[in-house]
Formats: structure tokens, C-alpha cells, sequence
């Protein structure tokens, strides 16, 4: 198995469609950057792994 394979990826399209359907306006290039910059400190990676774990493995 390829230890380098990527589970999961977030996309500026998403980010987009989070504006749109949250803020009902659409983002500047400048805003999707800084957000794309921030958006990894907010995810907590570690615990959606080891609750997946603890959903999947009895």
C-alpha cells in the first residue's frame, strides 16, 4: 500500500460553495488564499482518525 496516497482533500471550489451557502456572497482571491493558508489549523486530523478507528475497528 502507498503510504504517500492522500484519504481526503479539501478544494477551492469547497471553499467557495461554503461562502456562498453560508455568507450568500462570493470570496475574493485574496480571502480564498488566506483561508487556504488557515484552513489545516482548524481541522483536527488526529481525531477524526482515531475516532474513524474507533467507528471502524471492533
Amino acid at each position: 500500500m502507498d503510504r504517500e496516497n492522500i484519504i481526503y482533500s479539501l478544494t477551492i471550489e469547497d471553499i467557495y460553495t461554503v461562502a456562498e451557502e453560508e455568507l450568500n456572497r462570493n470570496l475574493t482571491e485574496e480571502e480564498v488564499l488566506k483561508i487556504s493558508h488557515k484552513i489545516g489549523d482548524y481541522i483536527d486530523w488526529h481525531q477524526a482518525i482515531l475516532n474513524t478507528i474507533n467507528d471502524t475497528i471492533q
